[in-house]
């Protein structure tokens, strides 16, 4: 089969690819956007298409390869990084891929910063919510944009996490520009499209950077095995004593394995803690991946939950104030970890319909009401009791169990 050639124009503004030429002048199609196909020389006898919705430029491309008619299409940067080469694959086209510089690799060039580890996400034709939340997450994600989705839509989803947001506009032009700005100028502004968002933020949450400033980032909070979203290399559900605490008032690491299960954590999802205590909950749901907002009260606290995320190197945004009123202006969770508070806050809680609903509950009386309120609200509820008993040593080199307190953990998933 005529295998259809996909050629990256860089980003960067350099001269195209030097296999450009000789498929165009072999061409009988030729695809692209109208930018595209007005800087190449596309052979004179040669049908072009200009994309504007994909399924004509499909369906000819496909009567192309079927008739043995050589077909080109022009695509931005790398079209295989979110680009046109999945939507072809997913047509059955036979590719054959020329790719330039990513309009992501040129971003973190204009800005003169490494960017092995980042994160690379789209809020291009989906929601932006998950994109908003990798940035909470992480403390290096690069976002390619899209109108409606672009930087003042993700700077307002920002404000209040301790980010520095550089936006590439006009890559590979002459007007070519890269600003820093903090999410709420960003969120105030209007920006050219397209354009690419990096997100930044210090190891330790830290006053933004002035506008028009780089932040000179380096590779300040990434993980030292640079997987900047896999599992934990040190594993998650762990033991108390890799967490400060008061008085024992910490999720055991036994219930913390099935509550972090049922909350389901991942990059692009942003998870409650509420009633936070030590932070260990809301700290493993940022291990693996998700933005985390810890809600507690007591200020003291609030200093351990610091440092515990400081200690585990992850970014959790932390609410000081007393739910349920604390929550009334927070952005909306994916998933929501009630390790305290009464029937007030899961009220307020289950009101604003997050996916998942996850508490623990010492008293048993407060079992039944918390059952009635989720399945009132429209959530299929599942429970189990805890019971653990650990290894303890006695004297002359013996072995016991000692019992842990049991705890119920409640589940509530939206229907």
């Amino acid at each position: 089969m005529t295998a259809v050639t996909v050629v990256g124009l860089d980003a960067a503004g350099a001269p195209p690819h030097p296999a450009l030429a000789p498929v165009l002048a072999t061409a009988g199609l030729v695809v692209g956007a109208a930018r595209h196909l007005a800087v190449v020389p596309v052979p004179a006898d040669a049908d072009t298409i200009t994309l504007g919705p994909l399924a004509p430029a499909l369906r000819r491309l496909a009567e192309a390869v079927d008739a043995g008619v050589p077909a080109v299409v022009l695509a931005s940067g790398d079209p295989g990084l979110f680009g046109i080469v999945r939507r072809l694959r997913a047509a059955g086209l036979p590719l054959r891929v020329v790719p330039a510089v990513s309009s992501v690799a040129a971003a973190f060039a204009s800005a003169g910063l490494p960017w092995d580890g980042a994160a690379v996400v789209t809020a291009h034709g989906r929601d932006p919510r998950a994109a908003v939340n990798a940035c909470r997450a992480l403390p290096l994600v690069a976002v390619l944009t899209a109108p409606g989705a672009g930087a003042a839509e993700l700077g307002a989803g920002l404000v209040g996490w301790s980010r520095r947001l550089l936006v590439a506009e006009h890559l590979g032009t002459a007007a070519e520009r890269i600003r820093a700005v903090t999410p709420e100028q960003a969120a105030a502004e209007t920006w050219a499209d397209p354009h690419v968002l990096l997100s930044l933020a210090d190891p330790v949450p830290a006053d933004p950077a002035p506008a028009g400033t780089v932040p000179d980032q380096g590779t300040a909070g990434m993980r030292a095995d640079n997987q900047p979203a896999a599992a934990p290399a040190g594993g998650w559900a762990l033991p108390e004593n890799r967490y400060a605490h008061r008085d024992s008032m910490i999720t055991k690491s036994e219930v913390r394995a099935l509550v972090v299960a049922r909350l389901r954590p991942r990059l692009g999802r942003l998870i409650w803690d509420v009633g936070a205590g030590s932070g260990s909950v809301g700290i493993e749901c940022a291990l693996l991946g998700a933005a985390v907002l810890a809600v507690e009260q007591d200020p003291e606290a609030g200093a351990t939950i610091r440092a515990n995320a400081a200690a585990h190197a992850v970014h959790v945004r932390l609410v000081t104030g007393r739910a349920p009123a604390a929550l009334a202006d927070l952005p909306e969770p994916d998933a929501v970890f009630l390790g305290g508070g009464g029937v007030d806050v899961l009220t307020a809680v289950v009101a604003r319909q997050p996916e998942r609903v996850v508490l623990t509950l010492a008293a048993l009386d407060r079992v039944a009401p918390a059952v009635g309120l989720l399945r009132a609200a429209g959530y299929t509820v599942e429970g189990s009791q805890l019971s653990a008993a650990r290894l303890a040593d006695l004297p002359g080199g013996s072995i016991r169990l000692a019992a842990t307190n049991p705890v119920v953990v409640l589940t509530g998933e939206r229907q």
